[in-house]
C-alpha cells in the first residue's frame, strides 16, 4: 500500500512539475507576442479539400501562416503536406507551430463501424481500442487533433448526426465518451501515437427541434444538466484536450456565444483547462441567428462567452483587434484563449520538435496495417445486431451452413465497396480496391458443395424497377436468399436529416417481390441510424442490422451469417414503428394517465392508431443461443443516503446450442420524487461470454452516487424513498426487486 502511495505521489509531482514548466514557457512566449500574433493563434483555416462547410475564399493563407496569423489548419492530410505548411509556420517571427486537425470519426486509414454501430457492441474496451488505432494511424499521417468524439445524446433518428454518437442514453453515452477520449489520447499528449480529442457538440445539439440539423434547442436547465451535459463532463474528467461548440441556439442563446455553457459550466464549474473551438463558421453564424448584429458583434460575443478558436468564419481575424482598440474586449480575454491553445501545442511536443508527427516511416507502416484490419473485422462482428431469427421449417434460419446450399445474394450493397464506409470516413484513392465486397466474403466461406449467385435488384435511391425480373429469376434458382438493403452513405450524417426513415427508393418493393418467391429470406440492413421497416420485421424470418461497418464490413457480416461469431450486439437507440412516434426513447417520464399496455387507448397517453411501444426497444438484441437470467438477489433492501451500497446478484445461463456473449443490463426506477423520474434508467451493464450449458453469477454494485438526480432547483441530490431495480437483456427487463434509500 505504501509503495502504491509513493508511486502515486511521484506521478502527481511529475505532472505538477511538467505543468509548471509548460506555464512558464507559454507565459514567456505570450509576453513576446504582438496583439496580431495572439489573434492569429485563434484562427483555424481549412485546406482546399474535404470541407464540411462553405469555404471562405482566401488567397493569402500561406502568407498569413508565414506571418504567424494562423494557429491551426484542418483537412490537411499526409506527412508531406503537413510538413510543408509547418515549414511556413516556422518562418514566422516567433516560430510558433501549427496544429493540424481532421474529422477522424470512426477510423482513419482503416475504417471502423460508425460510432452508433460501435456502441451497439456495448464493449467499452473495444471502443477504446478502435479510437486508439484511429489515433495511431492519423498521427502517422501528420494529424494532431481529431474532432471527435461526438457525445451528443440523440433521441430523434431523423437527425442525421445520430450516426456519429452513442445513442439515446446518458449513462451509456458517458461511458463511451470516456472510452473514446482515452483511446484517442492514449498514454498522453506528447506521444507520437496520441492525438487531441474534441468532445462535441457543446451542447444539446442532439435535441434539435424536429430532428432538423442546425435547428434550435429548447429545454429546461434540469433536463440539460441531467441528460445532455453528463457525457461532456465525463469527457472532461477523462482529460479531453478540447471541446467544440454546437451550431444550435440553446434556449435562445447560440452555443457559440453562450456564457452559461462555456464560462460558467465548462471553465469555472468543471475547471476545464483545454480550449474550445467553434464549429465550422459558427461564430459568424450568430448573425443569421439574430443574436449578433454583424461579425464585429459576433466576435465580441464569442470571445466574451469563452470560444477560444474560430474555425473558418474569419470573425476573430477581422474584428478582434478593433474590439480591443475600442475597449470592448480586454487583452486578458485574448491572452486566456491563446494560453490555452499554446499549452496544448506545448503538450503535443510541437515546440520541441514541430515535425515529430511528420515521419514517413510511420506513415508507410500505418498505410496498410494488417493488424488494424483484423481488429476492424473483430469490432465489426460485435457491432451487428440480430433483430429477428424466426424458425423456418421448425428451425431458425441463422446461422447458415457453409455446405449444400445455393445462395442468392440480392441488393445494392452486395458488391458495394466504399458504401460500407458510411458517412465521415476519411477518403483515400485506393479505398475501393482495399475493401472486400460482401459477395466475395460470402463466397470465400462457402465450401465446394455450395454456390453463390448475385443480382443487384435495384439501386439505393431511385425508382428504377428494371432489375426486378432478373433478381426474381436469381432468387427462384436458389435455395435461399440474402438481401442486402439500406441507406446510401450520404443519407446519414451532417446535414442529412430525413423526414422519412423508410428504406429508400424501391428497396421495400424489391424485398416484397423476392419474398413472394417463397424462398427463405435473410435481410441485412446497412444504415447509420434506425430505419423503419415494419413489413420486413413482421414477415422476414431473419434480420441483421449491420449499420455501416467500414473496411472489413464484408468479412464481418459473413462471419456472423455463418456462425463464426454469434451476434451479441444490442441497440443503443430505440427503433420507432413510425415517424409519428418520434421522439421515442426508453427512459421517458410517466404521465398522470399512463397506458397499461399497447391496447389501452381510452383517455390515456397513447395513439389511437398505433401501439405506444417501439418496434425494437433500447438494449434489445438476439443471439443464436438462449440466455436465461434469474435468481435476482439483493445484498440488502436498504441503503444509507450518504454511504453504503447494495449488490444485486443474478445467475446467467447459456441454455442454447451455441457459445455466445450476453449483455446483462441493470435499470432503476425511483417510485416517488420531488420531480418525476424516468420509468427506467440504465445504471450498469456487463458483457459476459458463456459456453453452451455454462452458468455464471454476476454482481452489480449500486451506491448512492448512482441514484442522484437534478431537482427543480437544478441541485444534484439524493432523495430518500423506494426504488425498483430491474435486470435483464434489454430495457424491457422483467426481473425486478425493490430497495429503499434511507437517511
Amino acid at each position: 500500500m505504501k509503495k502504491t502511495l509513493s508511486i502515486l505521489a511521484l506521478t502527481i509531482l511529475v505532472i505538477t512539475a511538467s505543468g509548471q514548466k509548460a506555464d512558464r514557457f507559454v507565459n514567456d512566449l505570450l509576453s513576446k507576442m504582438t496583439l496580431d500574433e495572439k489573434i492569429g493563434q485563434l484562427n483555424q483555416y481549412t485546406g482546399d479539400w474535404g470541407a464540411t462547410g462553405k469555404i471562405t475564399s482566401d488567397g493569402e493563407k500561406e502568407k498569413q501562416i508565414r506571418e504567424g496569423k494562423v494557429g491551426s489548419m484542418l483537412n490537411v492530410i499526409g506527412v508531406d503536406k503537413t510538413r510543408k505548411l509547418q515549414e511556413l509556420a516556422l518562418q514566422s517571427r516567433l516560430h510558433i507551430p501549427l496544429i493540424f486537425g481532421q474529422d477522424v470519426i470512426h477510423g482513419f486509414r482503416t475504417t471502423f463501424p460508425v460510432p452508433l454501430g460501435e456502441t451497439a457492441s456495448w464493449d467499452l474496451a473495444l471502443i477504446e481500442k478502435s479510437a486508439r488505432i484511429a489515433a495511431t494511424e492519423a498521427a502517422a499521417y501528420g494529424i494532431h487533433w481529431t474532432f471527435a468524439p461526438m457525445v451528443d445524446i440523440a433521441r430523434d433518428p431523423r437527425w442525421g448526426r445520430v450516426m456519429e454518437g452513442a445513442g439515446e442514453d446518458t449513462y451509456l453515452g458517458s461511458k463511451v465518451a470516456v472510452a473514446r477520449v482515452k483511446g484517442f489520447q492514449g498514454n498522453g499528449l506528447g506521444n507520437t501515437d496520441a492525438i487531441m480529442a474534441c468532445a462535441k457538440h457543446f451542447a444539446a445539439y442532439g435535441a434539435a427541434v424536429g430532428g432538423r440539423d442546425y435547428n434550435s434547442v429548447d429545454m429546461s436547465l434540469r433536463q440539460l444538466n441531467e441528460t445532455y451535459l453528463p457525457p461532456f463532463k465525463a469527457a472532461v474528467d477523462a482529460g479531453a484536450a478540447t471541446l467544440m461548440n454546437s451550431f444550435n441556439d440553446l434556449n435562445g442563446v447560440p452555443a457559440t456565444g453562450n456564457a452559461y455553457l462555456l464560462r460558467e459550466k465548462l471553465k469555472k464549474e468543471w475547471n476545464f483547462k483545454g480550449f474550445v473551438v467553434s464549429d465550422w463558421g459558427s461564430i459568424g453564424e450568430m448573425v443569421p441567428h439574430g443574436f449578433a448584429k454583424d461579425e464585429y458583434d459576433a466576435a465580441l460575443k464569442a470571445i466574451t462567452a469563452g470560444s477560444d478558436m474560430d474555425m473558418e468564419s474569419r470573425c476573430y481575424r477581422n474584428n478582434l483587434k478593433q474590439l480591443v482598440q475600442d475597449g470592448k474586449v480586454p487583452v486578458a480575454l485574448i491572452d486566456d484563449a491563446v494560453r490555452r491553445i499554446l499549452i496544448k501545442k506545448y503538450e503535443l511536443g510541437l515546440f520541441s520538435d514541430p515535425y515529430r508527427f511528420c515521419n514517413e516511416e510511420r506513415e508507410k507502416a500505418e498505410t496498410n496495417n494488417a493488424d488494424n484490419r483484423s481488429f476492424a473485422r473483430e469490432i465489426g462482428v460485435r457491432s451487428i445486431v440480430l433483430l429477428e431469427n424466426k424458425p423456418v421449417n421448425g428451425k431458425p434460419l441463422l446461422p447458415l451452413s457453409k455446405s449444400n446450399a445455393k445462395i442468392a445474394l440480392i441488393g445494392p450493397f452486395g458488391k458495394a465497396t466504399t458504401a460500407h464506409h458510411g458517412f465521415w470516413a476519411v477518403p483515400f484513392p485506393d479505398d475501393s480496391q482495399r475493401i472486400e465486397t460482401l459477395h466475395d466474403a460470402i463466397a470465400a466461406q462457402l465450401d465446394k458443395n455450395a454456390s453463390l449467385i448475385y443480382s443487384k435488384g435495384c439501386n439505393i435511391q431511385d425508382n428504377d424497377t428494371s432489375l426486378f425480373a432478373e433478381a426474381r429469376k436469381t432468387a427462384l434458382s436458389a435455395d435461399m436468399v440474402i438481401m442486402t438493403l439500406g441507406e446510401a452513405p450520404d443519407m446519414s450524417g451532417e446535414a442529412k436529416s430525413r423526414s422519412s426513415l423508410r428504406l429508400p427508393g424501391v428497396q421495400e418493393e424489391l424485398l416484397k417481390t423476392i419474398f413472394a418467391t417463397n424462398k427463405p429470406v435473410i435481410l441485412l440492413i446497412s444504415a447509420g441510424r434506425p430505419l423503419i421497416f415494419n413489413w420486413a420485421a413482421d414477415n422476414v424470418p431473419a434480420i441483421l442490422y449491420t449499420w455501416w461497418l467500414g473496411t472489413e464490413a464484408g468479412n464481418a457480416i459473413a462471419d456472423v451469417l455463418f456462425g463464426n461469431y454469434n451476434p451479441s450486439g444490442k441497440l443503443p437507440i430505440t427503433f420507432p414503428r413510425t415517424e409519428g412516434q418520434i421522439p421515442i426513447y426508453y427512459n421517458h417520464y410517466n404521465t398522470g394517465r399512463p397506458a397499461k399496455d399497447d391496447n389501452d387507448k381510452t383517455y390515456v397517453s397513447a395513439y389511437i392508431d398505433l401501439p405506444s411501444s417501439p418496434k425494437y426497444a433500447f438494449g434489445y438484441g438476439l443471439s443464436y443461443t438462449r440466455f436465461e437470467i434469474g435468481n435476482l438477489q439483493l445484498s440488502s433492501d436498504k441503503m444509507k443516503i450518504n454511504k453504503g451500497k447494495i449488490e444485486a446478484r443474478v445467475d446467467v445461463k447459456n441454455s442454447g446450442d451455441y457459445d455466445g456473449e450476453e449483455v446483462v443490463q441493470l435499470y432503476i426506477h425511483k417510485l416517488i420524487g420531488s420531480v418525476v423520474r424516468p420509468v427506467r434508467e440504465l445504471k450498469g451493464f456487463q458483457k459476459i461470454f458463456l459456453k453452451k450449458g455454462e452458468s455464471k453469477a454476476i454482481t452489480f454494485t449500486l451506491t448512492p452516487e448512482e441514484l442522484k438526480f437534478y431537482n427543480d432547483k437544478t441541485e444534484f441530490v439524493n432523495e430518500v424513498g423506494e426504488y425498483e431495480l430491474f435486470i435483464g437483456d434489454s430495457s424491457l427487463a422483467s426481473l425486478k426487486s425493490r430497495f429503499t434509500l434511507n437517511e
